[in-house]
């Protein structure tokens, strides 16, 4: 309770100064002096309000629970060793500009003490339930909670939130995390009563395993979250050796970590808050199956091609359904989906709540959006503003009984009719962008179940050696198939090896990571004299070395996959599965995941592709073996899980046809000895 509801509270720096954050830090601690004993510290001399500061905490007439530090960097550590002297057991830290060398040592000292540090380089906290209020800024009380990174982002968020109706119940900036986590601070909303909807933004994840387990454990308490992040990880574009560093950005991790957690991320602030307003106000999405009505039939159409971007479906109304909802239109009127009203809302308001209660009815769709003038009339006529309000008391009737989301994209951006629609539990949205994408990301958070990874099952395993055939015999061992090699260096190896192996034949120069770009394979070899040949030519352009004589796999109707996986710094192993082959980083048609994965997991990463057709059947030819390529995706996810000094694995190509899976190229690299952790400091 400390950093929500504190029994007494001590600024140290005070000003009386509008201009600095020590003016807006006291203010607003004293906004909550009828709840705690507040504090004032300037060794100047400062009085905020009619409230003196104290010269020092030794001059309080008590040990304050709660110490907001803003003081200028060189005398911060002082200012700490002074409060755990006396038995401060909190800190907000305020001031920046420490550096992390500095900034670790003073954590680690308040740490050692028994107290506990927010911050430093933050913006502060707030509390609604609390009166807590230690930030730069003002706040609208309300039910969204606020965990920020960034402090001028986080206030933006409840800006936003603010000027949207839904207000603030708990804003927390975490700055640079040297010692309280983002991931502690949800925790505590779990709890929270006055909190409904949970807003997250960062931008370095650090433990990121227990962040999806805090993500999780909100979304069961019933307090969905919405997270938000920036940019891709430095540790995907600096990837090791392989296709899949390449190909997953840090956005895509923290995506399958969303997925994980059943939470959903987005991509701005604004777009955040206006999720947020979907999540508050309307029941939760049970499908994908919506129902437009536009009083304007090129705004319904748009409105159909926006949801439907946005992972909805606008289906085609059955006869029964199309025929009740004809009745109540003119003639000539679209009654399929989306509907056209044509000119049947202006003659009769009541059209709009009489047809949305049809479409509820019909058992067809899931929700319904209404696009166009609705909102408008009582804005414009004002002799409208009673008709119009009584069909908001209807719509919003309807939507409690059915419990489904009725959204409204009005043309008005804030009428008597639009602020009653709120009010009701219906939605309201100035264009038809922000309906598609809250409706879009609100139905994809309900729908989706939290999946939370199993722990790695094992340790180290007994190393791996460098190249080709040690990935082969590494990655067989989880029970992916490869086909017959052997190893050779010279024309005697390739022949007597040819003996064993069915033609044709490729021709391998094992240590290279990506040979095709460096002419290191010769494929279609059909004699053992001919492949003997082309390693002498191998040989005179790449040196001596070990090369591999394989089986070529020339079977018909295959798919080129690409299996890897890799170990993501904040969030450890992390599966990725997409089109592989030498084109893989040109299609970039990947699915990204959490490892481990199940077949079953698998199976859903490879159904999602864009080329998937190319796997069920593509133009009569026959399905390839998903559930062996599905076996090949879990089976590289738990190698990585499970082998910390395994630090990419990849099969590219794997290659499916209807008698099941082949790997012919792999690679695995070893971990580093000395992992570089990533950077946490950032500012606020």
């Amino acid at each position: 309770m400390i950093f929500s509801d504190p029994s007494s509270v001590a600024v140290v720096g005070a000003s009386a100064n509008p201009a600095k954050w020590g003016y807006w830090l006291a203010r607003g601690a004293l906004r909550g002096a009828h709840r705690r004993k507040v504090y004032l510290v300037n060794r100047s001399g400062a009085v905020v309000d009619g409230v003196a500061a104290a010269p020092g905490l030794r001059d309080l007439p008590e040990v304050p629970e709660l110490a907001v530090l803003c003081v200028p960097a060189e005398t911060l550590p002082d200012v700490v060793e002074e409060a755990l002297e006396l038995g401060v057991r909190g800190f907000l830290g305020i001031t920046a500009g420490l550096g992390a060398e500095r900034e670790a040592r003073l954590a680690a000292r308040i740490r050692a003490a028994g107290a506990r540090l927010v911050g430093p380089n933050c913006l502060g906290v707030y509390d609604a339930a609390t009166s807590l209020e230690l930030a730069w800024g003002n706040f609208t009380p309300g039910s969204l909670g606020i965990v920020s990174q960034s402090g001028q982002l986080g206030l933006e968020l409840a800006g936003l939130a603010g000027e949207a109706g839904i207000g603030v119940s708990r804003f927390v900036s975490v700055g640079n995390q040297a010692d309280v986590t983002a991931a502690e601070m949800l925790a505590g909303l779990a709890g929270h009563d006055r909190t409904a909807v949970v807003v997250l933004y960062l931008e370095s994840f650090m433990d990121g395993r227990r962040l999806v387990e805090t993500l999780a454990g909100l979304r069961a308490s019933g307090k969905p979250v919405i997270v938000l992040t920036v940019g891709t990880s430095q540790a995907g574009r600096e990837a090791a050796l392989s296709h899949t560093g390449a190909l997953t950005s840090g956005t895509e991790v923290v995506e399958a970590a969303c997925r994980a957690a059943g939470a959903i991320l987005v991509q701005t602030p604004a777009q955040a808050v206006d999720v947020a307003q979907l999540l508050l106000d309307a029941p939760a999405p049970v499908g994908r199956r919506i129902a437009v009505v536009g009083d304007s039939g090129g705004q319904g159409a748009i409105a159909a091609d926006v949801l439907s971007r946005h992972g909805l479906a606008v289906p085609p109304l059955g006869p029964a359904s199309s025929a009740a909802v004809a009745a109540l239109l003119p003639s000539g009127a679209g009654v399929r989906n989306p509907i056209d009203l044509a000119g049947a809302g202006e003659r009769d308001l009541t059209t709009y709540a009489r047809l949305v209660e049809v479409l509820l009815g019909s058992g067809e769709i899931d929700g319904v959006v209404l696009t166009g003038y609705f909102g408008s009339y009582g804005a414009d006529a004002p002799s409208l503003v009673e008709a119009e309000l009584e069909v908001v008391d209807e719509l919003g009737g309807l939507v409690r009984r059915r419990a489904m989301p009725v959204v409204v994209h009005s043309m008005s951006r804030d009428s008597a009719a639009v602020r009653a629609l709120r009010e009701h539990g219906v939605p309201t949205y100035a264009t038809i962008d922000q309906v598609g994408w809250s409706l879009g990301l609100a139905t994809e958070l309900a729908l989706r179940t939290p999946r939370a990874p199993a722990a790695g099952a094992g340790g180290p395993g007994p190393g791996t050696a460098p190249g080709y055939l040690a990935a082969r015999a590494v990655i067989a061992a989880q029970g992916v198939a490869f086909p017959g090699a052997v190893a050779v260096r010279t024309a005697d190896d390739v022949l007597r090896g040819a003996a064993g192996l069915r033609p044709p034949y490729v021709l391998k120069a094992a240590w290279l990571a990506h040979k095709t770009e460096v002419g290191g394979v010769v494929v279609g070899l059909r004699e053992p004299a001919e492949a003997a040949a082309a390693l002498d030519g191998l040989r005179a352009r790449l040196g001596e070395g070990e090369y591999v004589l394989e089986e070529m796999d020339v079977r018909p109707h295959t798919v080129e996959l690409i299996v890897g996986a890799r170990r993501d710094p904040a969030f450890g192993a992390v599966v990725l599965a997409g089109v592989g082959g030498t084109l893989s980083e040109l299609h970039r048609d990947i699915a990204v995941e959490l490892a481990p994965v199940t077949e079953e997991e698998a199976a859903v990463m490879l159904s999602g592709l864009k080329a998937f057709p190319l796997l069920d059947g593509w133009r009569g030819a026959p399905q390839v073996d998903l559930p062996a390529a599905a076996a090949a995706v879990a089976a590289v996810s738990r190698l990585v899980a499970d082998r910390p000094d395994i630090a990419e694995c990849e099969v590219n190509p794997l290659r499916v046809g209807p008698d099941g899976a082949l790997a012919v190229d792999a690679l695995v690299v070893p971990a580093a000895e000395e992992p570089v952790e990533p950077a946490t400091e950032e500012r606020a």
